[in-house]
């Protein structure tokens, strides 16, 4: 689909660069403020909990700068992020451990380390990190119930081994329904926040592509008018000429060259009148399939596909639209003949038809020829672009305002070397209606 936001990619860096910065803030803080309270019931500033502090505090610094020189370097920005933010719940197991284990009530920053890493890398990522959780969580109050391990800051007796087992299992229970609930429910928002924000993208990308052609084809409906004259009156006196001339044939070879470039123009002004206002046609009920069916059949023994293209087609029934059929067969023909140009000697052409939200149905057309650049797909659209040596260009121009005309619109899809999917999106109808 074409779009105009930003990679992934460069939404991940920038995201991971807010990270780095966000962590030393909110380590610096956090911290920070738990040293002012344990210094206030400490006689020595050299006790063991707060030199445990101060070393953690020391970690995270030492860390981000770590972070911050291979940031530079790597490439692979995905496992950058999950390698930090497995290495952040390891340092929140840590802070758990040195300020109470079982008693400690800074357990809520795993909650704190899923978020962010629902925001960073989705659903699928704070599943994972979840899971890391839950597991280091798990690990130590079982280590410290059995006594094998005892955390270095314990407030009065309140050690896992002083409650009942019960008791230790519900909390580590409590703490990974937690971790994994807010896992899938931050999980969700960020996936639908995404969804969200690509929607916009494209439909911000389709206002500028739509307000981009209505003034082109303001322009060229007044060019198109005033070529159009000439090129009759032109036409005409030639013929004129021809029928008043004596016959000579250097002349006559010279006069149908200038009758046949004249109604090449001609036939060149009349698509490109048809881009700027496409004529009203005979809107009726369509049966999406049948007429899919038809012109596919059609197609097949058209010079341009027969014999080196096959054509699949896998269509939902009893799909009904409004519109022209002469219009909507001009679209389908147009967007097979691009498929079957981007294919060089043989290939598949795959049609498919479903029902789309909001009471839309949508026709994929996908080809598995040479596929087009992100260069390219910008400029499909564009009134006389073309990478055709023989196209004028105007065939999508075309298809972009027969249906605008009815309220739907194209989207297309493609890689280089592995083909394109151009994606009709038209207003779905009741038949009985």
């Amino acid at each position: 689909m074409q779009s105009s936001s930003i990679k992934p990619e460069n939404e991940l860096y920038h995201k991971l660069k807010w990270l780095m910065f966000f962590r030393v803030l909110f380590t610096s803080l956090l911290l920070g403020s738990t040293i002012i309270v344990q210094l206030s019931e400490s006689p020595s500033p050299l006790d063991m909990p707060l030199l445990s502090l101060y070393g953690i505090i020391g970690g995270v610094f030492l860390l981000s700068f770590f972070y911050a020189i291979l940031f530079q370097r790597l490439k692979r920005h995905l496992l950058f992020a999950y390698i930090q933010i497995g290495i952040d719940t390891f340092v929140v197991t840590l802070i758990i451990f040195v300020t109470g284990s079982f008693a400690s009530f800074f357990s809520f920053l795993y909650l704190v380390v899923i978020i962010y890493t629902s925001m960073l890398i989705f659903r699928r990522g704070s599943m994972i990190m979840a899971a890391l959780c839950s597991i280091q969580y798990g690990i130590m109050i079982d280590l410290e119930y059995f006594g094998i391990l005892k955390p270095i800051v314990a407030e009065g007796n309140h050690l896992a081994l002083d409650y009942a087992w019960s008791h230790v299992l519900y909390k580590i229970m409590i703490t990974m329904v937690a971790c994994f609930a807010v896992a899938f429910l931050s999980g969700f928002l960020a996936e639908q926040v995404k969804k969200t924000k690509r929607e916009l993208s494209t439909i911000k990308t389709r206002i500028k592509r739509v307000e981009k052609l209505a003034y082109m084809g303001e322009m060229a409906a007044g060019m198109a008018h005033e070529i159009k004259n000439p090129l009759a009156s032109l036409s005409g006196s030639i013929q004129i000429l021809k029928k008043e001339i004596k016959y000579d044939p250097e002349l006559d070879k010279l006069m149908q060259i200038v009758l046949r470039e004249t109604d090449r123009l001609s036939t060149l002004v009349s698509n490109f009148l048809f881009f700027a206002k496409p004529p009203v046609g005979k809107i009726e009920k369509i049966k999406l399939d049948s007429t899919l069916l038809e012109t596919i059949k059609l197609f097949e023994k058209d010079s341009a596909c027969q014999g080196r293209i096959s054509i699949t087609n896998k269509l939902a029934s009893n799909i009904w639209i409004e519109m022209d059929t002469m219009h909507l067969r001009q679209v389908l023909w147009n967007l097979l003949l691009n498929a079957a140009d981007a294919i060089g000697n043989t290939g598949l052409i795959e049609i498919k038809t479903y029902p789309f939200k909001n009471n839309y149905t949508c026709i994929e057309i996908t080809d598995n020829g040479c596929g087009m650049s992100d260069e390219v797909l910008k400029s499909i659209f564009t009134p006389f672009f073309t990478t055709k040596t023989n196209g004028t260009g105007l065939g999508l121009s075309i298809v972009h305002s027969i249906l605008e005309s009815y309220n739907s619109w194209l989207d297309v899809e493609s890689q280089v070397g592995k083909g394109t999917t151009f994606t009709l999106n038209l207003n779905r109808t009741d038949p009985t209606v």
